[in-house]
């Protein structure tokens, strides 16, 4: 079976919780070797009880934004077990305010997380990748990264930029069997989008309907796109950004 990832091995950041921990969890049943990182001890402990019993797995502190941590963490992995098939990006910063009232700070923490650590990861696998003539990397973006949204510039800046470098990596990739594609999630219920939703008041409800499906997304419904993408299945599929969000990148094309 195509989808059997047997043997495979994967990294998935933000890991603990959300779209990054529901993709560990249906990489490890589909048989791959499964790491993840995330900042919080006691979410990675949680997730560590719930999906150690599943198969090879291994939890790792770690803020992606230490560019040497990071870098040492993909090599490590690829040392001890011989190689890296998959790399998720999954690790998110989102700061919600008026631009007048976003600080630096602000501006630079979500494109940190959102933009440079995805270039330090993929530039990390992609090192190990070109060698092995194989793998596939699979970057998490957002709907707020392809349509402007009001009250999320640093977000959405950061993650327009993640779907561009995305693209251009894919392009030098593939000559040598890389995949690296984005997955774009639109309103999907996690911690942190209930957090937003509680900031947002009236308008986070505006957004909530203005979805075409008119509901948010399980974490479930994303990991599957993902491990669609990282698996055989999607062999002759790089360069892509694809919408996982109830139809509300259509309204994108209409008049």
């Amino acid at each position: 079976m195509i989808r059997d990832l047997t043997g495979r091995v994967a990294l998935v950041t933000g890991g603990s919780d959300g779209i990054g921990f529901a993709t560990a969890k249906l990489l490890l049943e589909r048989g791959a070797i499964v790491a993840i990182c995330a900042r919080r001890k006691e979410k990675l402990d949680e997730a560590e009880a719930a999906l150690s019993s599943l198969g090879t797995f291994e939890a790792h502190q770690l803020d992606v934004t230490d560019e040497a941590a990071y870098n040492a963490l993909i090599e490590d992995l690829a040392k001890r077990h011989g190689r890296l098939d998959m790399l998720v990006n999954n690790a998110m910063s989102v700061h919600y305010a008026p631009l007048t009232q976003l600080t630096m700070d602000h501006w630079r923490k979500d494109f940190a997380v959102n933009a440079d650590a995805v270039f330090t990861g993929t530039r990390a696998a992609m090192r190990i990748m070109l060698k092995q003539g194989s793998g596939s990397i699979v970057n998490i973006a957002s709907t707020n990264g392809l349509k402007a949204a009001p009250y999320m510039t640093s977000y959405s800046a950061s993650k327009a930029a993640l779907i561009h470098f995305t693209a251009v990596a894919a392009m030098e990739g593939a000559p040598y069997g890389v995949r690296v594609n984005t997955i774009v999630p639109g309103m999907i219920m996690t911690a942190a989008t209930e957090d937003y939703l509680a900031k947002a008041g009236e308008h986070g409800q505006k957004t909530m309907d203005a979805i075409p499906m008119k509901r948010g997304a399980n974490p479930v419904e994303v990991a599957k796109a993902i491990a669609f993408m990282l698996s055989d299945e999607a062999s002759y599929i790089t360069g892509v950004a694809l919408p996982v969000d109830g139809g509300k990148a259509v309204q994108l094309y209409l008049p």
